[in-house]
Parts: C-alpha cells; structure tokens; sequence
C-alpha cells in the first residue's frame, strides 16, 4: 500500500515536471533560433562590410589609377613642353649664333678692308717716302758729281797736318773701344738683375757690333795717301754750339751716318724698353751713354760724332718707345731718319 502511494507520487512528480520541460526545450530552441538569426545577420552584415570593403576598395583602385593616369598625362604634358622649350631654345641659340657669326663676319670684313686701306695707305707712304729718298740721292749724286768737279785740293801741308790728327784720333779710339766694352759687361749685368731681357738681347747685340768695330780697326790697314778726305778742302759749314765748324763732303757723310746710326739704334732701344714694360728714359740707355756705334774713328772727331748720334738716338728712342715713326721710316728693317729732319740738324751751309 506504501508503495502504490509511492509510485503515485513519483508518477505525479513526473507528470509534474513535463510542461517545464516542455517550456525549457520551446525555450532552447528559440534561443537557438535567434542565435542562428543573429548568426545570419552577422553573416549578411559582415559579407554587405566586406562587399562594401571591396567596393571600396574598387573604388580607390579607380581613383588611384585614374590619379596615375593623370599623373602621367600631366608629366607627359610637361616632358612635352618641356621638349617644346627645349626646341624654342635651341632655335633661338642657332638663331643667336647665326647673328653673332654674321656679326662676326661683318666686323671681320671690316677689319680686313680696314687693313686693306690701311695697307694701301702704307703702300702709298711709302712709295712716296721711296721716291722722294731716291729723289733726295740722285739730287744728292748731282751735287756730289759737282762738287768732284769743282773740289778744289788742300795743300801737301794741310794733308799732312789732317793725316797726323787722323793717326792719333785711331790710337786713342782704340783705347776707348777697350774701355768701353769692360763698362758695356757691367751694364749687361744689371740689365739681368732688373730681368729686363728684351734690353739685354739688344744690349748684346750692340756689344758685339762694338768688338766688330775694334777688330776691323785693329785689323784695317789704311791708305791716307789715296783718301780723297785728307786731300779734299771744306765745302759746307755748320753751327754747333753757337760756332761755325768746316768740313768736306767725306765727313758731311759721316755726320749724316751718325744721325742715322743714332736713330736706328734708339728705336731698337725705346721698343725694347717698351717690351719689358719700362719706363721710358733715353738717357738711361748705355748706347747713347757710349754713341761710338758705327764710328770708324776716320774723317771726324769722336765728339763730333758722338753728338749727332746721340741727337738721332733721342729722336729714334722716342719712335720706338711710342711704337711710331715722327722722325724716321722703317724699310724692311732698316731704320734711318727722315731726310727733312736730318737736313734740319745739320743745316749744311755751302761755302761757294
């Protein structure tokens, strides 16, 4: 009996229990509905997130390649401009270099009829100055013949008495000529030390024009009895130093050869002065200190010949030093000084 009271309460427990269990069985599989639901919408949200990524996503791609495109077309644009100024450049370069090379041409052209002008101008000066020296010359002949004619002769007394003076003037002169190469030494020295090489070489030069002349003094061995100069009287006179000297033809020609001498040396002397960029000073010079260049020691006093050519040599230093020709020419390098000037110094005075 106790046990069918047990049994009816277990079974009432059962029967008891089966709505909850239906409930909670109805609950879990809701739950499990919802979450599949919101598994799903999950789903759906992240595939519309990573559609939306990707579309995204697309969308930059386009910008990025639209951008590159751009890019591209912008840099290709300035590569073309660039290339476009390039041109534009180079043309107005080729353009600019044609200017200059026909300016170029013309100021060449210029200059070269210039030149030609100049040249003809030269040509003609010197003509001139060509046919009036020959002029000068033949006249100069003329009057030489003459005056062979009219020469009238000293006496066996005066011959004499100028043979004597002549004799002594050579030994002295030969002393001088020793003396003065020793001094000649030390200014070539100097002219080292003061590196002025243009003065040297023509300083060297001059030297041994000067061993030259004492060697053919030494060696010369002279005929005073047929020397016209010795035997021929005076036909000019001119005035130095406020008095009146004589003198024949023979040393009228020394003198006008000291002037010459003086002045073609002077020039070398002022141009070499000018090429080492020195200060011009004739009287610095050790040529005209020595004016013996050219002097034979025959026919007139040493002084006498030193002084015309040192009157030449100021005239010819100026010339050279100033690259000019004020009182003389130049004839394919022999430089000798304008007869008018010449005539000018001495101012020969005929005595019939």
């Amino acid at each position: 009996m106790k046990i069918n009271i047990f049994d009816r309460m277990v079974m009432a427990l059962i029967i008891g229990t089966l709505p909850l269990a239906g409930i909670s069985i109805a609950a879990d599989g809701q739950k499990e509905s919802q979450e599949e639901q919101k598994r799903d919408q999950h789903e759906k949200q992240q595939e519309q997130k990573h559609r939306q990524q990707q579309k995204t996503q697309q969308q930059q791609e386009r910008v990025q390649r639209q951008s590159d495109q751009d890019q591209k077309q912008q840099q290709h644009r300035v590569q073309q401009e660039q290339k476009q100024d390039q041109r534009q450049q180079q043309q107005r370069q080729k353009q600019q270099g044609q200017q200059q090379e026909r300016a170029q041409r013309k100021i060449e052209q210029d200059q070269k009829q210039k030149q030609q002008q100049q040249e003809q101008v030269q040509r003609k000066s010197d003509q001139d100055q060509k046919q009036q020296q020959q002029r000068v010359q033949q006249q100069q002949r003329q009057e030489q013949k003459q005056e062979e004619k009219q020469e009238r002769r000293l006496s066996q007394q005066q011959q004499k008495q100028l043979i004597n003076q002549q004799q002594q003037r050579v030994v002295q002169y030969r002393q001088h000529l020793e003396q003065q190469e020793r001094l000649a030494q030390q200014h070539i020295a100097l002219l080292q030390q003061q590196k002025r090489m243009a003065q040297f070489r023509y300083q060297e030069e001059y030297l041994e024009h000067l061993r030259q002349q004492r060697i053919r003094l030494r060696n010369e061995r002279f005929d005073y009895d047929r020397d016209p100069y010795f035997y021929a009287a005076p036909i000019y006179r001119y005035n130095r130093g406020g008095r009146y000297y004589q003198i024949n033809r023979y040393g009228a020609g020394v003198l006008r050869q000291a002037l010459n001498a003086g002045y073609a040396q002077g020039f070398r002397a002022g141009k070499a002065d000018r090429d080492d960029r020195w200060r011009g000073n004739y009287k610095d010079s050790y040529a005209y200190r020595d004016a013996n260049y050219g002097y034979s020691g025959y026919y007139i006093e040493r002084s006498e010949y030193n002084f015309y050519f040192r009157e030449g040599f100021r005239r010819g230093y100026e010339d050279g030093h100033n690259s000019r020709y004020r009182y003389g020419r130049n004839s394919d390098g022999d430089y000798s000084m304008l007869d008018n000037i010449l005539s000018q110094i001495l101012n020969f005075q005929s005595l019939r």
